[in-house]
């Protein structure tokens, strides 16, 4: 028992990041009918965000806060200023997105020079109880990943912004004629959903090592999963995110780990055979 919930904690705290980072891309996605192909790098700009912060004497806590907010504002230069021109061609604007990240993952390597560096966590060390040791710093994964689910329910459901977001994305059109201003509406949406990906990286840079190629794997991943929740909906993203999460994270301890993602691929491609909506699909009207 001592050896199995250690685990288990392990596996929620990596599948509780996950959903942050997929909810991020699913979120954008829906609201732009676009994949945005740079969701890695918004990920790695988060975590590169918290150990330059912390190499300038920055307390860790307050580089924690600063990183979603920081790649929120790249997001929404981002979106203003280059994406925004794109969301008639799907196509391009996925490729577009792709060459912002190859820009961004660049210019991180060349800051990072090619090497590893870790981030000591804000709260290290174990929670004790009796001979049953827990991570302090998964444990506020876990927490954050639950309030940041929380908050996205109450924004998108309980504004008036919320409001808006999904009068958007039903019928862009009809939202325009209505009075709303989809194009801010877009711009904040994106901008949000780059602000989670910073968030995911910053709390998850104390648990893997900081290096320019660390958003490549989990945009792969993140991208499979809004396929297997559907676009359109949060439960869809979050469904597919903790599918997908629990998955990855369980599996290398069983078989070898490049085996472990074929099988999370092999799996996923099941699951879209037998649902290709995906699991909570919200089609467009």
């Amino acid at each position: 028992m001592n050896s199995i919930l250690p685990f288990l904690f392990d596996l929620l705290a990596y599948t509780a990041v996950f959903v942050i980072i997929v909810l991020g891309l699913g979120v954008i996605a829906s609201m732009m009918g676009i994949f945005n192909f740079a969701h890695g790098e918004f990920l790695l700009l988060g975590a590169y965000s918290v150990f330059f912060l912390d190499r300038a004497g920055v307390p860790p806590w307050m580089g924690m806060v600063c990183a979603p907010i920081i790649v929120g504002v790249v997001g929404l230069f981002l979106e203003r200023f280059a994406i925004r021109r794109f969301y008639a061609t799907p196509v391009v604007a996925m490729l577009g997105t792709y060459a912002i990240g190859l820009v961004i993952r660049e210019a991180v390597r060349t800051a990072l020079g090619g090497q590893f560096y870790t981030v000591v966590a804000p709260l290290d060390g174990p929670i004790l109880f009796g001979d049953l040791s827990i991570s302090k710093w998964r444990t506020v994964v876990i927490v954050v990943t639950l309030l940041v689910l929380l908050g996205c329910w109450i924004l998108f459901k309980k504004t008036n912004f919320g409001l808006k977001v999904r009068a958007a994305l039903e019928n862009p059109m009809l939202a325009r004629a209505s009075g709303v201003a989809v194009n801010r509406v877009y711009s904040a949406t994106f901008a949000f959903g780059a602000a989670l990906a910073g968030l995911a990286g910053a709390l998850m840079v104390p648990l893997y090592p900081l290096n320019a190629d660390m958003g490549v794997t989990f945009l792969i991943k993140a991208f499979l999963a809004v396929m297997l929740g559907g676009v359109g909906g949060l439960q869809g993203s979050v469904a597919g995110s903790t599918l997908v999460g629990s998955i990855s994270a369980a599996l290398p301890w069983v078989i070898k780990p490049v085996v472990a993602d074929v099988m999370v691929f092999v799996i996923a491609i099941m699951v879209v055979k037998i649902r290709p909506d995906g699991l909570l699909s919200k089609r467009r009207s």
